[in-house]
């Protein structure tokens, strides 16, 4: 049997749970992305009413900024201190999000064709066999709806930046949280996606601009982070 979750990747992320929703802690890189990533989903599909999966959705950023923005929000993951966590702040928000914890392969099965857009935001680079999560998350989204998927790109700048700068210099992320060889090209992506029945539309980079201490979308830089919106076949 493949292995879909990597127990290594889920203690990791447990032990960075508690400080999750610090714009200021170890997430805070992720913090100041998200509006770009919430930005990118709508520009294919309205959020209001729309039926979304957030898959590896940690401690619930993209999962509530969706909800705000009028999803009905059903939101996986397999670490069990990020659902806490995300259950809190739901609680705390007054938001009303269906944490499951549980990861794409398994939800799958029984909920194939379920959902108007499926994000999975900087998760598939965590991954042991994405290939196969790449499979569940096509098999997640309905015929005409969105695969929304942001992750970093396997370049020596990339390396340079999410690697060394982010976790030994700025200290933006706690060392280890990336594995360099799992970092995935946007044609990797596209090939696992497109056998899926699901078409590329588009593929943006996220830049860090830092004069301004801030990130902005990209269409013609891809070397560090970027996403990729795919729409599944009617």
């Amino acid at each position: 049997m493949t292995t879909v979750v990597d127990p290594k990747e889920v203690t990791k992320f447990n032990q960075i749970a508690r400080s999750y929703w610090d714009p200021e802690g170890p997430m805070r890189a992720v913090h100041q992305i998200n509006p770009l990533r919430i930005d990118f989903t709508e520009s294919f599909y309205p959020l209001q009413d729309a039926k979304v999966l957030d898959v590896g959705c940690g401690g619930g950023l993209a999962s509530e900024a969706m909800a705000k923005r009028g999803a009905s929000v059903t939101a996986i993951d397999a670490s069990p201190e990020m659902l806490k966590t995300a259950k809190l702040h739901a609680l705390e928000s007054g938001l009303t999000i269906d944490y499951i914890e549980s990861h794409a392969e398994a939800l799958a099965t029984s909920h194939a064709g379920a959902f108007d857009i499926v994000t999975c935001l900087e998760m598939i680079e965590h991954v042991p066999e994405p290939m196969e999560t790449l499979k569940a998350l096509s098999a997640l989204v309905r015929p005409g709806g969105w695969l929304i998927l942001s992750t970093i790109n396997r370049t020596p700048k990339a390396y340079l930046g999410a690697v060394v700068a982010a976790e030994y210099i700025l200290n933006w992320v706690p060392k280890g949280t990336h594995d360099y060889a799992r970092f995935l090209k946007p044609s990797e992506l596209a090939s696992g996606l497109r056998p899926q029945g699901l078409d590329i539309e588009s593929i943006e980079g996220v830049v860090y601009q830092p004069l301004y201490q801030k990130f902005t979308r990209s269409t013609k830089d891809l070397d560090m982070n970027y996403q990729l919106a795919a729409r599944k076949r009617s």
